[in-house]
């Protein structure tokens, strides 16, 4: 089987490419040069591509790159802004792998006659008694990544593997050792890559919108404080409200751009029976009873229903904030996803 590894520079990939050079396939590894700017974070960065190439050279692989720095640009830097700039929290990853890293890389397999994408996310393909494929859980849950894939279809997942998902993080790193890879110890790259250590969101989405100053009301209305920029707030925040020192704990319940003001309550306003989603996907026929939900990329699973766009839960949980992802499971299973409204 001919099969592109996407290798990102990082020791999960290098890891892949090697082990499905080892079961006997042809193997070409590539890096997608996503974003031009300033990144030290992993993923995007100069020295990730050239971490990349040494790690292809080390395991005697051809090594390309691909400049997909337009599509980002469009499909995960131009939505983030605009979600930001309606008030919402957006997931930037989950982006970027539903419209980069799977959709335009496998279109681009295709067209080079591949048979397979691999990458080293943390996850696992199991096959469904119908002989459809879904993601399921890495054997490493605290590495887990099933959560940003949710939205791969199986059509395409009979195109992907994902070799590492079945091997504990420390045993990637050792057999990354044992072949003399440089990246073996490297750290593992963090979210928002395309945000420096030395730049934060404010900055970065301070050249790209007018930020807007909000008053902060309290339940009732009554102005308690105020924020530079409403962009910059997301459901369930504490700090930078402008609250007056030694009052009592207040979260963001609410943010209303439209009317320049954000809500305040206690925890126990952010409290709620369900979540609506939008962009739902499921992986097959939905599924209504038996599952857990959640809404993080490590976040706790909590059981919950489903009836058309609603998530109910089985106990109160605090509200998630628009923009950001709901994920199913039944078990260990990806069923199915959306994002909240």
């Amino acid at each position: 089987m001919q099969v592109m590894v996407a290798m990102s520079g990082g020791v999960d990939s290098s890891v892949a490419a090697a082990m499905m050079l080892e079961a006997g396939h042809e193997v070409v590894g590539v890096t997608m040069k996503l974003w031009g700017g300033p990144s030290d974070k992993g993923c995007c960065s100069v020295s990730d591509v050239l971490d990349a190439r040494r790690a292809a050279d080390a395991i005697g692989v051809d090594h390309h790159v691909f400049n997909f720095g337009d599509d980002f640009e469009r499909h995960v830097i131009a939505p983030y802004v605009a979600e930001h700039d309606a008030g919402r929290t957006p997931n930037p990853c989950i982006e970027c792998n539903r419209s980069i890293k799977f959709a335009r890389l496998l279109e681009r397999a295709d067209a080079l006659g591949f048979d397979a994408v691999v990458t080293g996310h943390h996850a696992q393909i199991v096959t469904m008694g119908d002989g459809s494929r879904r993601i399921a859980r890495a054997v490493d849950i605290a590495k887990d990544q099933s959560y940003v894939l949710h939205m791969i279809s199986p059509q395409d997942l009979a195109r992907v593997e994902f070799p590492v998902g079945g091997l504990e993080k420390s045993v990637v790193r050792q057999m990354a050792a044992d072949m003399g890879m440089r990246v073996a110890n490297k750290p593992d790259s963090q979210d928002v890559c395309f945000i420096s250590s030395t730049t934060s969101r404010d900055e970065f989405l301070g050249d790209r919108l007018t930020h807007t100053p909000a008053q902060v009301v309290d339940t009732d209305g009554n102005q308690v404080g105020h924020v530079d920029s409403i962009q910059l707030v997301t459901i369930g925040q504490r700090k930078g409200l402008g609250l007056p020192g030694g009052s009592p704990a207040r979260y963001v319940s609410d943010v209303d751009v439209a009317a320049q003001r954000v809500t305040i309550g206690t925890r126990q306003d952010l409290l709620t029976d369900f979540v609506d989603l939008n962009a739902m996907v499921w992986a097959g026929q939905p599924i209504t009873d038996g599952l857990v939900a959640q809404t993080s990329a490590h976040g706790n699973p909590k059981p919950a229903t489903v009836q058309g766009n609603r998530v109910q839960w089985a106990a109160p949980q605090q509200r998630v904030a628009p923009g950001q992802t709901v994920v199913l499971y039944e078990g260990d299973i990806v069923v199915g996803g959306g994002i909240a409204v």
